[in-house]
């Protein structure tokens, strides 16, 4: 295929056609092309406000970015109308946000960009990263700007929902009566155990079930691929690095790391806009300079007046820095002071700061055996990417011009290996385990064509190619081969009736009001008896103690009794013996304030619920 466009790019036409492609690009601009496509197509509208195509494109990205490996389970149709969900409620909360009025400072947005990890190498802001990280996302700066402050906007909305929940302590009340309830019960276990050893499993009747459950003993259809792969490390791995580079790129990332510092700084932010001047603000930080400097506390300061709330709630702390990270003259400042002192008020884009020098500290430096096998790693690394997509490229090209992995294998100086048997669902471990392989390998290509695949990325380090080694169809397994499997489940059904058989009996003994000490004792069972056990309590198998706290305790106070199978096919007889109602006054401190947490949040998130749909009721979608 990859050849197929090659020889056809050559051609007259195509040339033509790249050409005017050129010239559209140099004349318009890309988005000429891509506003073409995308630009004007709606895929629906939510009061007259448009969702684009592009913009159902990127949530579908995104979906299957969050849901993973979960997506080979979706169907296309299915993944962009959970998108297209998605994108409607965003609008529509957008739309409530803005009727609200709530709006996100531009400042507010710097801060959550500076901060946000993924655009961040070593714990600092990287540009390059920004815009390399948001391009992938399919965003410009702009739209991740844009779309940031929807996303936080929403935010907002939503925490001002979810805390608007409130509870009385009548509720409370309620729920205490239950959540810290205590029973006392008793119950019996009859286990399944070797009561059936002594009986046979005849021939008829494993032959019987065998008839019968026939789709239990199929085997799916397998495969096993023969495949080459690619791995960077082995590339590596051929390289060999001078290691005066090595020492030499040592002192210089020494020398750059021992001249910097780090410091720790707080500030005091006096916006500048229409409602504040430029001069006024600089009158408050001269006023709030002489406080400080008259002995009041900078934290106290920064907590009451700075228009930073972030940081004003935490003394006016805004991190570390190497002198990169704020505008220059907050550094310049910062470079001018003692730890503890306050600087003259420093004007920035973002307003008017007295900035306050808080921890400074050289940085320590690593020894050289620490950090060279790193730095080695560092000096070829790019070459070794250029080697490895080159290389792949060159597999890519001779899986597609061969018919099998021998030439290929020749050429490219790999292994050809071979994997187990391993069915659609793939393998258990291995490269098998990887839904790009085992979907491949169950493709026309590769299953029915008997072709060498398309290149396959496994992670960033490692590609193959496979070709299929072997087919076996499903079929049925046959009888001798599950014969032991047919028996041992036939005599665990058999123990598990016979244990059900036995707990019936003495549940009905009980609820007739005849004693059952002698059926107790012949079967070798007894009673386990618990008091005061709580909802929580560890003592008690949870399926048993989910069973006691389902029983209705009788008006008149009687023991009740209930009977069932658990999962381990084990059939338990309780006995109920008393119920105490919780109360407020059985809840600890922490307990009552984690209740009337998850009320009152659950509260709030149907108020929000309920916005969503009135919004959605109330709206005009199409």
């Amino acid at each position: 295929m990859l050849q197929r466009i090659r020889d056809n790019s050559q051609s007259f036409v195509s040339k033509i056609i790249i050409g005017l492609i050129i010239g559209v690009f140099a004349l318009f601009g890309a988005e000429s092309i891509v506003g073409g496509f995308f630009g004007g197509n709606s895929v629906a509208t939510v009061n007259g406000e448009e969702i684009t195509e592009q913009e159902l494109n990127n949530s579908v990205q995104n979906l299957m970015a969050n849901l993973g490996g979960q997506v080979a389970d979706m169907d296309d149709e299915m993944l962009r109308q959970i998108a297209l969900e998605q994108l409607i409620e965003d609008r529509l909360l957008m739309q409530a946000a803005d009727d609200a009025g709530l709006r996100i400072s531009d400042q507010s947005l710097d801060r959550q960009i500076l901060q946000s990890p993924q655009f961040q190498l070593d714990g600092r802001f990287d540009r390059d990263m920004a815009v390399r990280t948001m391009a992938s996302q399919g965003f410009t700066p702009a739209t991740y700007r844009q779309a940031l402050a929807e996303r936080m906007i929403v935010s907002q909305l939503a925490n001002a929902y979810a805390s608007s929940g409130f509870v009385t302590d009548a509720e409370l009340e309620q729920v205490a009566e239950l959540l810290a309830q205590r029973r006392d019960f008793r119950f019996v276990s009859v286990a399944p155990g070797t009561r059936t050893l002594g009986e046979p499993i005849s021939d008829e009747e494993i032959r019987a079930y065998y008839d019968n459950n026939s789709d239990r003993f199929m085997r799916e259809e397998q495969v096993a691929v023969d495949y080459v792969l690619l791995d960077r490390a082995d590339i590596f791995a051929e390289r060999e690095v001078d290691q005066d580079r090595v020492r030499a790129q040592y002192e210089q990332e020494r020398d750059a790391a021992t001249s910097s510092v780090e410091r720790r700084a707080s500030h005091i932010l006096l916006e500048v806009g229409q409602a504040v001047s430029e001069e006024q603000a600089m009158a408050t930080a001269e006023d709030l300079l002489e406080r400080i400097r008259a002995g009041e506390d900078f934290a106290e300061l920064a907590a009451e007046f700075s228009d930073d709330p972030a940081s004003g709630a935490d003394g006016g702390d805004i991190g570390y820095t190497d002198g990169t990270v704020f505008p220059d003259a907050m550094e310049n400042a910062l470079r001018e002071l003692e730890v503890g002192e306050v600087s003259e008020p420093v004007r920035s884009e973002f307003g008017v700061h007295l900035m306050k020098l808080t921890e400074y500290e050289a940085q320590d430096f690593p020894p050289f055996e620490e950090l060279a096998e790193r730095i080695e790693r560092d000096l070829v690394s790019s070459e070794v990417q250029r080697e490895y997509f080159a290389r792949m490229e060159d597999l890519a090209n001779l899986a597609f011009e061969n018919f099998d992995l021998e030439p290929v294998a020749e050429e490219m100086g790999l292994e050809i290996r071979t994997t187990p048997f391993f069915g659609r669902g793939g393998g258990s471990d291995g490269i098998t385990s990887q839904s790009a392989v085992y979907n491949t390998a169950f493709s026309d290509d590769v299953l029915v064509d008997e072709l060498n695949s398309d290149i396959i990325e496994l992670d960033d380090e490692r590609a193959l190619v496979m070709h299929l080694n072997e087919y076996r169809p499903a079929e049925l397994r046959p009888l001798e081969e599950v014969r032991a499997e047919i028996a041992a489940l036939l005599r665990s059904e058999r123990e598990r009736q016979l244990a059900r058989e036995l707990g019936e009996r003495i549940l009905a003994a009980l609820r007739a009001g005849e004693p059952v000490e002698e059926l107790l004792a012949e079967n070798e069972l007894e009673w386990r008896e618990y008091e005061e056990v709580s909802r929580q309590d560890p003592r008690v198998n949870p399926e048993v103690l989910r069973s006691a706290f389902a029983m209705q305790p009788a008006d008149d106070d009687a023991v009740q009794y209930r009977g069932g199978s658990l999962q381990n096919g084990a059939f338990v007889v309780i006995e109920l013996q008393r119920v105490e109602t919780g109360s407020l006054a059985d809840l600890s401190e922490d307990e009552l304030r984690q209740f009337r947490a998850q009320l009152q949040e659950q509260g709030g998130r149907r108020t929000f619920e309920a916005l969503l749909q009135s919004r959605r009721e109330q709206a005009t979608i199409r």
